[in-house]
């Protein structure tokens, strides 16, 4: 489960090429996270 909003990962991808890691989870809830660590919401 995803932090404390026990959202359920459906899919975490990591992107070889950019070294981006792609996490869906939930219904809607889409996160990247860039190699500098500073994750955003799509």
């Amino acid at each position: 489960m995803l932090s404390n909003s026990y959202q359920y990962i459906h899919l975490f991808r990591f992107d070889e090429q950019f070294g981006d890691v792609f996490i869906l989870a939930g219904e809607n809830l889409q996160i990247v996270i860039p190699p500098s660590g500073y994750w955003y919401f799509l």
